[in-house]
């Protein structure tokens, strides 16, 4: 008698039209990163080396490609247009990256920033999967993401828009929605959620995520929800903000904190304390 989970298994693998091996899309955008900013265990110190390399990388991607799409012309059009937006991704990343060194008081060099920053590594996934997804390529962007989301904590939807000088500080819990817009000069702390309204699945294809304009900061736990939401330029978000109105540019927007104290001299000796 055959077992029915088993043939299910097997049915699912002969019906599927495409093979997508995880590890092997996750590993190529980690060894891209490590290629274009100097952290391989070795170093390229001609121009032919670098272009040796580089074919190597365009290699590897379309072969992970054709794993997905089964067409050679398709693919090599991809990969082309993918390579060729590589350089203007490499300085906007640079810019990100001193944007880092401008801002964060701990931050020594900038080779600590490439080395060792989880929001560096988190936008720079980020802005190859975003590549990938104006080339209208499936899925893998979205591998991309998630790959960065789980070694830094770090979420930020492929499809997103993303300006210049892009400054995310320790970065842990914070949540970027597919329809967001952020502008030039944009700082975020921890914990930072750019979500969406609870809307219904028939509506995903509209505008759900805010929109936030240059020079503005969002502190650790704020909450900023719904595409209608635009925080205007130069705005200071202040920490834990729950905020689902569009603000005007210059403003500062933050809760009022009430603080109480008890004097510890007043509190009774506990009796027969047993923990």
């Amino acid at each position: 008698m055959k077992d029915p989970f088993i043939q299910t298994l097997l049915e699912s693998n002969r019906s599927s039209a495409s093979f997508l091996d995880k590890l092997r899309i996750e590993s190529f955008t980690d060894v891209l990163f490590r290629f274009l900013f100097q952290l391989e265990d070795k170093k390229y110190l001609s121009e032919e080396a670098i272009e040796i390399r580089l074919n190597s990388l365009k290699s590897e991607f379309t072969t992970i490609l054709f794993h997905s799409f089964h067409d050679a012309s398709q693919v090599q059009v991809i990969v082309d247009q993918f390579f060729e937006a590589l350089p203007h991704i490499y300085f906007k990343l640079l810019s990100d990256a001193n944007a880092i060194l401008d801002n964060d008081p701990a931050a020594t060099c900038l080779q600590e920033i490439l080395i060792s920053y989880p929001g560096f590594y988190a936008i720079s996934i980020y802005r190859f999967a975003h590549q990938l997804h104006l080339q209208q390529v499936k899925l893998i962007p979205r591998i991309w993401t998630e790959f960065a989301h789980n070694k830094t904590g770090i979420d930020i939807h492929p499809a997103a828009t993303i300006g210049n000088s892009f400054f995310i500080d320790h970065g842990t819990g914070i949540v970027i929605g597919e329809t967001t817009t952020i502008g030039n000069h944009v700082k975020l702390y921890q914990g930072v959620t750019l979500g969406a309204i609870s809307v219904s699945k028939d509506k995903a294809h509209l505008r759900r995520h805010p929109s936030i304009e240059d020079h503005v900061v969002i502190y650790s736990g704020a909450t900023i929800l719904g595409g209608d939401t635009v925080v205007g330029h130069n705005s200071v978000i202040g920490g834990n903000v729950w905020l689902t109105k569009s603000v005007k540019p210059h403003s500062i927007i933050y809760n009022k904190s009430k603080i109480y104290t008890k004097d510890k001299e007043i509190i009774p000796e506990p009796i027969n304390f047993i923990i």
